[in-house]
């Protein structure tokens, strides 16, 4: 009987619907969690900016769901208000202008360099702490108000970098995905060679 395969689409689907759900999850509970034993600090953890990385790298402009989505699931868990909830959806929304670093510098040259993967992910985190204060600005926020963007995210920012540094050593984490699959045909195919040779 004939092995099935999966096509490119049902294979990036499959993997972004499961990024997905790792974000929602990851972000309800650490949401959920510090509202309930650290109701009082003015400090916000999340997972979006490291998730949002990891998908940019291995499908592009597919994270902009991502963004979003951790967006709608921060202010959910945290009982945001109509306002909020489109400051952090539109606003994760400029971490999409990072895919202009993956095509300055090259998906490759970032994976391979620990110091690339986290200027990366930084600015993926940066971007989108921007684009929130400047969505706040045109929403009628004052823009000194938007420094509470940066501040309290800082741990946020944290979190991302251990989380790409981590992520860049697991093969095939954060890597583009045609690339991957690619090394992988590869060494498949070099393995069936050597097989028949012997």
């Amino acid at each position: 009987m004939r092995e099935r395969r999966l096509t490119l689409r049902q294979y990036r689907n499959i993997d972004l619907l499961c990024f997905a759900a790792m974000l929602v999850v990851s972000e309800y509970v650490i949401s959920a969690a510090a509202g309930k034993w650290f109701p009082g600090q003015p400090f916000v953890v999340s997972v979006t900016a490291s998730l949002t990385s990891i998908v940019l790298m291995r499908w592009g402009a597919w994270a902009a769901f991502h963004a979003v989505l951790g967006g709608l699931v921060l202010c959910v868990s945290s009982g945001g208000i109509g306002q909020q909830y489109a400051i952090y959806c539109i606003g994760n929304l400029a971490s999409l202008f990072s895919l202009f670093i993956i095509r300055w510098i090259g998906s490759e040259r970032i994976r391979e360099s620990s110091t690339l993967s986290l200027f990366f992910a930084a600015s993926v985190q940066l971007l989108m702490q921007a684009g929130r204060a400047l969505t706040a600005v045109v929403l009628g926020m004052r823009l000194s108000d938007c420094v509470v963007f940066f501040s309290t995210d800082s741990l946020s920012l944290l979190f991302t970098l251990l989380i790409i540094w981590i992520a860049r050593r697991l093969d095939g984490i954060f890597e583009d995905q045609k690339t991957y699959l690619l090394r992988l045909q590869e060494a498949d195919g070099s393995g069936e060679r050597k097989k028949r040779r012997i």
